[in-house]
């Protein structure tokens, strides 16, 4: 049985919450049950009470506002645990048509991918504004070079993810999931496709920011961390080499004017360029040693992956025990290592 749950970050959305949750397909081809998840991220209206009256399945909360990145994983360590097989992560302002939901979820049936990115049509959208439409797709580009994939709508939140790719997913970033989840996926070689969705005209501002510059300059740093922390070796080596190619260009200086007799006043010249050359050069060993770092990060999120199957797991057999027969964890331990 093919199990799809539904997600939904909220923060004081009591509003607008209802028609989106009405909006939900019910049936899907292909999926056997649908559930809905509400993660309510420290909101003062009641949205989690809402959600519970229009049918959500499930309420995560947080007690205070922990920003959209770690609502997001919230949600994905929910929907897990409840046994999701496919987790569909849509916004509460109803900017996604629910019935695309169908559109997303196809290719991971299918077993065709293993992340489905839905695709505004950023550069034709006509509720996206001209520089809109200009920063969306630089900001795609620019993902799609550091993640080496061919996502066309990169900031989407209009995403599907099967189970497996979602055990292997942790988010680091503080601000948003999108861009830090794609640089992941990427680099861990799912499988990533894109599927054209229709949009609807939202009224109110966004609530991840408060202006243009103040977004860009968040993303910035969320594709940099995300793209340092998965090529460490390459990131450090060309800003190492930068440095060291700065300072050859006054080592050379202080050479040919040594050449020409009239090294004497300038030393300054090479004791800055030697400066940066060594500065350089540490640079680009920090890196060596943060690729070895790295290697062990891959090795603590394959256990983790592997620790979160088995908690996982345990949790189906709990629920699938009747009252009446008895077991400890230790037994089930034993049983799913063998």
């Amino acid at each position: 049985m093919t199990k799809l749950i539904i997600q939904i970050p909220c923060l004081n959305e009591a509003d607008s919450l209802p028609d989106t949750l009405v909006a939900l397909p019910r049936r899907i081809p292909g999926i056997d049950k649908i559930e809905i998840l509400i993660i309510d991220d420290g909101s003062t209206d009641g949205t989690a009470d809402v959600a519970r009256r229009f049918g959500a399945h499930h309420v995560v909360r947080h007690r205070r506002n922990r920003g959209l990145a770690a609502a997001y994983q919230s949600g994905l360590d929910a929907a897990l645990a409840a046994g999701a097989d496919i987790i569909v992560n849509t916004d509460a302002d109803g900017q996604y048509a629910g019935e695309d939901i169908a559109k997303l979820v196809a290719p991971i049936v299918a077993n065709e991918a293993d992340l489905v990115i839905g695709d505004r049509g950023v550069g034709r959208n006509e509720h996206f504004g001209p520089l809109k439409r200009l920063l969306q797709r630089l900001g795609s580009a620019v993902v799609r070079n550091l993640s080496g994939t061919e996502v066309t709508d990169a900031v989407s939140g209009f995403r599907a993810i099967s189970r497996s790719a979602a055990q292997r997913i942790t988010i680091t970033t503080e601000f948003s999931y999108t861009t830090d989840m794609l640089i992941q996926a990427g680099r861990k070689r799912f499988k990533i496709v894109s599927v054209p969705i229709r949009t609807n005209a939202t009224e109110r501002p966004s609530r991840l920011f408060k202006s243009i510059p103040q977004f860009i300059a968040r993303q910035l740093m969320t594709m940099g961390r995300a793209y340092a922390t998965y090529n460490p070796l390459r990131t450090f080596t060309l800003i190492g080499g930068g440095i060291a190619l700065i300072g050859m260009m006054p080592v050379l200086r202080f050479l040919v004017l040594w050449a020409m007799g009239d090294g004497a006043g300038h030393v300054q010249s090479l004791v800055l360029g030697g400066a940066l050359i060594v500065l350089g050069t540490l640079t680009g060993l920090l890196g060596v040693l943060a690729e070895l770092i790295g290697a062990n990060r891959k090795l603590l999120e394959a256990a983790l992956g592997h620790i979160r199957r088995l908690e996982q797991d345990i949790a189906t057999l709990k629920d699938r025990t009747p009252p009446n027969v008895g077991w400890n964890e230790k037994d089930v331990s034993n049983k799913e290592a063998a």
